[in-house]
């Protein structure tokens, strides 16, 4: 079949067909589809909440993936979990209905917007997304917003607005941010993750090189200047690069203080006071991603104004240091954390907070992440006073690797394996205790434990 471009189907009056269309990125991709006056269909796997407000605004969505499901349609677009044997895809594909990947669509949707922010990085996406979410709000532009987790602000992961701004989390992995059309490009740090897909951290880096060359004359490229591995990725890059950084950088802190765990700061701009900054989140890693958040501010001619009251009102954003409540004394926190760098930053910050006892429990993301980031997993989980590891979240993957979360207790003195995240939540709660700091930490379903000890129903 002759390659078809997007951009000729993403116009007023077309229809299009969403398959998986209640995922976290495909139901606002729905809306905003919609509101530009295309005809919009949708299929899932799930009815729930995401699929009745689908319906309430006037979009038919299908439970379960049927061939019958795209007649009518002019082109299918759908999430990454979706593969082509997926019955759907199938039939659009026997009758020539072009099939588009979801970033395409988010790509194409983007060139309409005068202000594109998109927030890259290994770690830190989401937290920063938020930010900028929350300054990008508090500076009355209306923005349309597609975040990776729950802000509280929004009441979801996204939002529809009707100004110039949108603002998008954007995620390296299959190369997905390479079809976006970014007018600020913010990098957080860049990382060897997601080997299941790229080769090596060369691979990695040469995919963030070409995102950050998607930006146009008169954008901007927002670049972490204490990260090394972003500073070399963007060697000899002709476009405007604005750094931030703690002490370092066009935008940086000053006067850097805490107060039960909570920082308060001056934004440095260029070697003048821009903002003062007072966050209500904890942990250095923070700063960091305040001051991107910041500087992406600056590269839009954000007023500090917004900035301050932006960054002042952000709480932090679901599954991100998010508390969860208490068992038997002890504090409950769940984290989305699944790299090294992401686990060494929480329980750095958890450290900090005076707590008696750190409590991990962490659950592996991916067979591969596990493999190729074994030893760095070993190291950074004997940080807390106890590590408990269930079992890996197989997520996309099936175990080819033969590994196994035990293979980590192994290595890491005094953690425990459990086989079912019932055995682990029966765990703690015979050992939980005042003065404990318990954390649920991965990217898979590892939240539910939390949930567990911290029901109603208790």
């Amino acid at each position: 079949m002759t390659a078809c471009n997007i951009h000729d189907y993403i116009q007023p009056g077309r229809r299009a067909h969403l398959v998986g269309i209640g995922g976290v990125s495909m139901a606002p991709l729905a809306e905003v589809l919609k509101g530009m006056g295309m005809e919009i269909t949708g299929s899932d796997m799930h009815d729930g909440a995401t699929v009745a407000h689908l319906r309430s605004i006037g979009i038919p969505v299908t439970i379960g993936h049927w061939a019958k499901n795209v007649t009518g349609s002019e082109c299918v677009i759908r999430t990454a979990a979706v593969h082509d044997s997926n019955p759907e895809i199938a039939q659009a594909r026997s009758l020539g209905i072009p099939v588009f990947e979801r970033a395409q669509a988010w790509g194409s949707i983007m060139r309409s917007y005068k202000n594109a922010l998109c927030i890259s990085g290994t770690h830190g996406k989401t937290t920063t997304t938020s930010m900028c979410t929350h300054i990008i709000m508090a500076a009355g532009l209306d923005p349309t917003v597609m975040i990776g987790g729950t802000l509280p602000l929004l009441g979801a992961g996204h939002r529809v607005g009707h100004g110039d701004t949108i603002i998008l989390e954007s995620c390296e992995y299959c190369n997905s941010f390479l079809s976006f059309f970014p007018t600020v490009a913010v990098i957080l740090n860049i990382e060897a993750d997601h080997l299941d897909f790229f080769h090596d951290l060369e691979d990695v880096e040469h995919s963030f090189r070409t995102f950050a060359d998607l930006v146009p004359e008169g954008g901007m490229i927002v670049a972490n200047r204490d990260d090394a591995n972003t500073m070399h990725t963007l060697e000899g890059e002709q476009r405007p690069v604005l750094t931030f950084g703690l002490e370092e950088g066009d935008v940086h802190a000053a006067n850097l203080t805490w107060e039960k765990g909570l920082p308060s700061f001056d934004v440095i701009c260029r070697e003048h006071t821009f903002a003062h900054i007072s966050l209500r989140v904890p942990g250095l890693h923070n700063v960091k991603n305040a001051l991107a958040a910041a500087a992406a501010a600056v590269a839009l001619a954000v007023p500090a104004r917004a900035v301050e009251e932006g960054l002042g009102a952000f709480r932090g954003a679901g599954r991100r240091f998010e508390h969860k409540g208490s068992y038997h004394g002890a504090e409950v926190y769940d984290d989305y954390a699944h790299h090294p760098g992401e686990l060494r930053a929480l329980l750095d910050t958890a450290r900090s907070l005076g707590y008696e006892r750190v409590i991990c429990a962490f659950q592996p993301h991916t067979y591969s992440r596990t493999k190729a980031l074994f030893d760095d997993f070993v190291e950074v989980l004997k940080k807390p006073d106890l590590t408990l590891l269930a079992e890996i979240f197989a997520a996309r993957e099936t175990n080819e690797i033969g590994i196994s979360s035990h293979d980590l207790a192994k290595k890491i003195p005094g953690s425990k394996y459990f086989a079912t995240l019932d055995e682990l939540a029966e765990y703690l709660k015979e050992i939980a205790r005042p003065g404990d700091l318990i954390l649920t930490v991965g990217a898979g379903d590892i939240y539910t434990v939390g949930e567990e000890l911290t029901g109603p129903d208790l």
